[in-house]
């Protein structure tokens, strides 16, 4: 019977996802994230706007919007630095509050899977989780299903947080530089 538990809430946590993206879908919520809504609000009231981008941010990510749409309209709204900033807090934001969303929701449903890869990958969290999680963040960023599967890991909030605050900043700024590039570039050419 325990071997049927881990399954079960995993099936919680897919449930929750679908259920938060149809609530998005059918509220009209989902076409408010595009590039130039979020543009727009950044440009127009920089302090609320911050407030919604880090909100929207946030709901993007747990129902898999990519995360460069947020960078880019940050960019391009504040700046490389500013919108670096702006970006840097709300994908913290955004790992925290899905890390405690899905972990409410299934727990650390991966730890008891069973089975040689889980086993090992499980171990090389265990042994160096900020090590693991600063790595990850590099390669794959706010990724939803990192995120996720962090969260189900059973690995320390303590440990996740130190390793996305830590493994976030280089691609952030690499992006930033991307996409300040291309800003510079389309105002050249317009």
């Amino acid at each position: 019977m325990n071997s049927v538990r881990p399954y079960k809430r995993l099936l919680a946590v897919l449930l929750f996802l679908l259920l938060l993206l149809a609530v998005f879908e059918l509220s009209g919520l989902r076409s408010q994230f595009n590039l130039a809504y979020l543009h727009q609000i950044l440009v127009e009231n920089p302090v609320t706007g911050l407030a919604v981008f880090i909100l929207i941010f946030t709901l993007g990510n747990l129902v898999q919007i990519p995360g460069w749409i947020f960078l880019a309209a940050a960019v391009f709204a504040l700046g490389k630095t500013w919108g670096g900033l702006a970006t840097y807090v709300a994908a913290i934001v955004s790992c925290t509050v899905t890390y405690f969303s899905i972990r409410f929701v299934g727990g650390d449903a991966l730890r008891t899977l069973k089975g040689p890869l889980a086993t090992r990958l499980l171990n090389q969290l265990d042994t160096h989780p900020i090590r693991s999680i600063v790595l990850l963040r590099m390669l794959f960023q706010t990724v939803p299903a990192l995120n996720y599967t962090l969260a189900l890991s059973g690995v320390r909030y303590r440990d996740y947080l130190i390793g996305t605050l830590l493994g976030l900043p280089l691609p952030i700024a690499a992006y930033c530089l991307l996409f300040d590039y291309l800003d510079v570039q389309l105002r050249l050419h317009s």
